[in-house]
């Protein structure tokens, strides 16, 4: 159908022009071609349409002549989409010899050689052949160096990031799609890199790299790790004040600043901003952290946490932190009630270190033993000395229902 249409809008364009050009020139002209001793003598405008016609006619004769080509060229063509869909089929299905077995052929032409090759060398890598993998990664560098860069680097990611990094790198790489930046970050942050995996956010969030839920995630995360990387007390400084206000609320990047600042012997630093996150977000874990900085002002601390509690009274993490800062036997009192709101193995270990310090040996060998239990999610042992209503609230403090209710310990 195809060719008829060609050859009747040629003719049609061939008498258009001979009858314009018949109705412009008054005088049609004369042609005479001489050829082996005969004269061939035509008007112009014949001479025109012949020669139309006869460029025509060489054409349909090109044309015919091609059709079985083209139709091998075409069986070809269908054959290897076929092999590629089939072998990306195969691929989602695990049939992994088949699927690099037919992502192989199909990888023959250009046009399919990007996404063949790489899918050969993820089935490769399935049926754990590296070698065959590698193969296949390295046909792509000369002609398709961004799908080879990024196949490398994904593959490398978990075990060699480095090496994922140096692929991204590679000048033909350049400039990376969206996946190469997200890949390039991940493999800096692997590398103990965060802050420029951090300075790469602009560009993933313009890129559209990743939903914005996973890249407030990754903000948090390189930004945590980047306050863990700082080599000086001004380099954290810097980081830390360079941060939005969200991510200085944030428990993750508090939790990283203030265990990096009490290493640098600034613990009135981080215990500042462990309280003003904590005025933002009650967190348990940035509480149990608070409680563990050495205070210089045990008093503040000991009002401030005693604050909390009135605050949130069923904290077990503020009990722990707060029986650290009382003498024995009120810690105690707290350390047994953090039990019974659900402390576990923290509050059981820190009441085996009390009873140790206070010299009740055979009290602390039970919490000892009441801690290691609680880890595990065994029954706890009952404690010396205690009467007999401290011993049913210390049962009921590690014994809870769920919601069949099915007694279980208390995490």
């Amino acid at each position: 159908m195809n060719l008829f249409r060609n050859l009747l809008f040629w003719l049609v364009l061939v008498l258009v022009g001979a009858l314009v050009a018949q109705m412009l020139v008054q005088d049609p002209g004369e042609v005479l071609v001489r050829f082996r001793g005969h004269d061939y003598q035509s008007t112009l405008v014949g001479a025109v349409l012949l020669l139309a016609l006869a460029l025509a006619a060489l054409w349909l004769l090109w044309t015919v002549l091609a059709l079985p080509f083209r139709g091998w060229a075409g069986f070809r063509r269908r054959q290897r989409r076929a092999r590629l869909t089939d072998g990306l089929g195969a691929l989602h299905q695990g049939h992994w010899a088949r699927a690099e077995k037919l992502l192989d052929q199909a990888a023959e032409r250009d046009e399919a050689a990007a996404v063949a090759r790489v899918g050969a060398a993820q089935a490769a890598d399935a049926r754990a052949d590296s070698a065959a993998a590698t193969r296949q990664l390295d046909a792509l560098a000369a002609r398709h160096p961004i799908a080879h860069a990024l196949a490398s680097a994904d593959r490398a990611l978990p075990t060699d990031p480095a090496a994922a990094l140096a692929a991204l790198d590679a000048p033909g790489a350049q400039p990376l799609p969206p996946r190469g930046l997200v890949l390039r970050a991940q493999a800096l942050a692997a590398l103990g890199r965060a802050h420029e995996a951090y300075g790469m956010l602009g560009a993933l969030r313009q890129q559209q790299a990743a939903p914005t839920l996973a890249l407030d995630a990754m903000q948090a995360r390189w930004a945590a790790a980047s306050l863990t990387e700082a080599a000086d007390a001004n380099a954290l400084a810097d980081r830390w004040d360079a941060l939005p206000k969200p991510l200085q609320a944030d428990p993750i990047v508090v939790a990283a600043y203030a265990a990096r600042a009490s290493d640098m012997r600034w613990d009135e630093a981080a215990a500042r901003n462990i309280e003003q996150a904590l005025a933002t977000r009650w967190d348990e874990s940035l509480v149990d952290l608070y409680g563990r900085l050495p205070a210089t002002a045990p008093d503040a601390r000991r009002e401030q946490l005693t604050r909390w509690l009135q605050a949130h009274p069923e904290s077990p993490s503020t009990l722990i932190a707060l029986a650290r800062l009382q003498p024995w036997p009120t810690a105690e009192a707290s350390l047994h009630r953090a039990i019974a709101q659900g402390g576990g193995a923290r509050a059981w270990e820190a009441l085996a270190d009390g009873y140790a310090s206070s010299g009740d040996a055979e009290s602390a060998r039970l919490a000892y033993a009441n801690a290691l239990r609680a880890t595990r999610g065994e029954a706890t042992l009952a404690l010396p000395n205690r009467d007999l209503r401290q011993q049913i609230q210390d049962a009921a403090a590690i014994e809870v229902r769920d919601e069949h209710g099915v007694p279980r310990l208390r995490e």
